[in-house]
């Protein structure tokens, strides 16, 4: 899958059935050496769709459980 074909999808938790973000708001952690997504760096969102400043959760890719058409599904263990 190309980088270009993630924008736009919803990021979504299903262990808390809540929606993160939208990928294309979001960061993300590349290996420099090996060119793979390490991590996605989703910002926290107050009101208005404005940022926070550094509030924002990193989701390791190993938590990305399914990548739809509309949709990321994510399996974060609750800490």
């Amino acid at each position: 899958m190309r980088l270009s074909e993630l924008g736009g999808k919803e990021i979504v938790d299903v262990k808390k059935a809540e929606r993160l973000g939208i990928l294309g708001q979001t960061d993300l952690e590349i290996d420099e050496r090996t060119g793979q997504v390490m991590a996605l760096v989703i910002p926290s969102v107050k009101w208005f769709g404005l940022k926070r400043e550094g509030n924002e959760l990193k989701v390791p890719w190993k938590h990305i459980k399914k990548i739809g058409t509309d949709i990321v599904i994510l399996d974060i263990p609750e800490d």
